[in-house]
């Protein structure tokens, strides 16, 4: 599917200049805002493997930095959940004012302490999330506000992933809205095991291509 936009853009948050790439498939309903774990970015493998399959689906997607690479370099501040709220909140609102994006329906994919931001910006009532998918998420670190989040959320969680697969679980319960747990059997929190981040990848894409139609 041919992408109308497929472009290094920089997003401006407070102020701060946070790097990305925004691909958008001709029509497009939907749009997926990436939140990555601490000590990754944008150019993660795992989370390109998925975007790739999202797109495929015909959802677009922007994988941004949360944090400017001097930020990047403070332990702390990579687990500043409430930091890395607000700028995927400010990047939402910045999407939402791009006249070729504003549009779409918005889907947050986190993963590990970026599943966390991802639920706590959802929670939040001008970002107006339709869809979220948690892998391997620290979705503890948001389980005040999980009956708050009323979009359509699934978790997805290696099977071997101990302590998080309890995590999850706990968390699950807390949601108020249509959800879904999907437990990929023999998978470590990486999904590094043969197909496992296959599987996470469709799990994802098809959610979202359901949810952002």
């Amino acid at each position: 599917m041919e992408a109308k936009d497929n472009s290094i853009i920089t997003v401006t948050v407070d102020g701060v200049a946070l790097e990305g790439e925004l691909i958008v498939p001709d029509g497009a309903t939907g749009l997926v805002l990436f939140a990555h774990g601490s000590g990754s970015s944008r150019h993660s493998p795992r989370n390109n493997f998925v975007a790739e399959r999202v797109r495929a689906r015909g959802v677009g997607t922007l994988l941004f930095d949360l944090l400017t690479e001097a930020e990047d370099r403070t332990y702390e501040t990579r687990f500043d959940i409430s930091l890395l709220t607000d700028r995927l909140v400010g990047a939402t609102q910045w999407v939402r004012s791009r006249e070729d994006t504003a549009n779409l329906k918005i889907g947050y994919f986190g993963s590990s302490t970026g599943s966390a931001a991802a639920l706590r910006a959802a929670a939040r009532p001008e970002t107006e999330v339709a869809a979220v998918v948690s892998r391997g998420g620290r979705v503890d670190m948001a389980e005040d506000v999980l009956d708050r989040v009323s979009a359509a959320t699934l978790f997805i969680v290696g099977g071997d992933d101990q302590p998080v697969l309890e995590w999850n679980e706990d968390a699950f319960e807390l949601l108020a809205g249509e959800k879904s747990l999907e437990v990929v059997e023999g998978a470590s929190h990486l999904f590094e095991e043969p197909g496992a981040l296959e599987m996470v990848a469709d799990h994802a894409g098809g959610w979202f291509a359901e949810n952002l139609r």
